[in-house]
């Protein structure tokens, strides 16, 4: 699984060369993950970049990327694979047109891999091209206590059981992250199977590399004070700060909008690209705009 990656500088090399700026500690942890081969656990606000390592781990490592977004009501039967009625229900009227049907033949034949539509985890213990591929488990802490420990038995033994075909184990396990933004917690024994690590804002520094990575042609000037206020308003009483995400957003509307460097008038228009909810949007506009910006430019200055 790892013959890519020798070192947590080549984690970095490997990340950095799908655009994704990793600090020390997370390419550790990404490295420990795909040598000892345990599920990596990953928490932190919407919009930090917890999703796109996944992507970014599969893109590096040539892997297929299988995402089971979570969401409240997920069971198992979701995740894992359904039946198509339809087609069993055209199969059935066929055979019954055509008389004479065998009916365990038909059992056998209604209950195979060609009416079987595989779902996320079912997916992710087949054998795929180029290796055992990256399962996504995104946002888990939207579903509820039931999956956590349905998943806590698919993780260990990493097979999944269907009634009328058995069960199916994973070739070689697939290489697993699970995210959860925290607007709950998540159990223990589900934590302790797994490698864990707070995704956090990145600093000053870290921010600007992300965006000269994902918006090259902002300019310089433009691209410092855009982080610069993004960092500024996350110090203020928010409903929702903006994530990362926001930052780059907001950096490639501006840049869509010609504007070479910020105003309050600029800030006003394009609020929506970085604040999601209406009452941050109406605290942030006019004078208390003009006043965070008057104090990330004498940052800037000074930095």
């Amino acid at each position: 699984m790892t013959e890519k990656i020798a070192s947590i500088d080549a984690v970095q090399t490997m990340l950095a060369g799908q655009n994704y700026v990793c600090g020390r500690a997370l390419a550790t942890v990404v490295f420990l993950a795909l040598r000892l081969g345990r599920p990596l656990f990953l928490e932190g606000e919407a919009g930090v970049g917890k999703t796109e390592i996944a992507k970014a781990i599969a893109a590096g490592l040539g892997r297929r990327l299988i995402r089971l977004q979570c969401y409240e009501g997920l069971d198992a039967a979701s995740a894992v694979y359904e039946w198509n009625f339809a087609a069993q229900m055209i199969a059935i009227r066929t055979a019954e047109a055509g008389g004479g049907a065998d009916r365990d033949l038909l059992k056998t034949e209604l209950f195979s891999d060609e009416y079987l539509i595989a779902r996320p985890l079912l997916e992710a213990m087949r054998p795929q091209p180029g290796g055992a591929p990256v399962l996504l488990i995104d946002e888990l802490d939207r579903t509820d206590e039931p999956f956590e420990a349905f998943l806590l038995e698919a993780l260990s033994d990493f097979q999944v059981t269907i009634p009328e075909l058995g069960t199916i184990r994973a070739p070689e396990p697939p290489i697993v992250i699970l995210t959860s933004n925290r607007t709950r917690e998540v159990h223990d024994a589900l934590k302790r199977r797994c490698l864990y690590h707070w995704v956090d804002y990145p600093s000053f520094a870290n921010e600007i590399e992300i965006l000269h990575a994902r918006a090259p042609e902002a300019a310089e000037t433009l691209s410092r004070e855009v982080v610069a206020f993004v960092q500024k308003l996350r110090t203020e009483d928010l409903f929702k700060r903006p994530g990362v995400a926001e930052t780059i957003d907001w950096a490639k509307c501006l840049l869509a909008l010609d504007v070479i460097d910020l105003s309050p008038e600029v800030i006003a228009d394009t609020l929506g690209a970085i604040l999601k909810y209406q009452d941050d949007i109406s605290r942030i506009q006019g004078s208390e705009a003009k006043r965070l910006l008057e104090e990330v430019r004498k940052e800037v200055t000074l930095a």
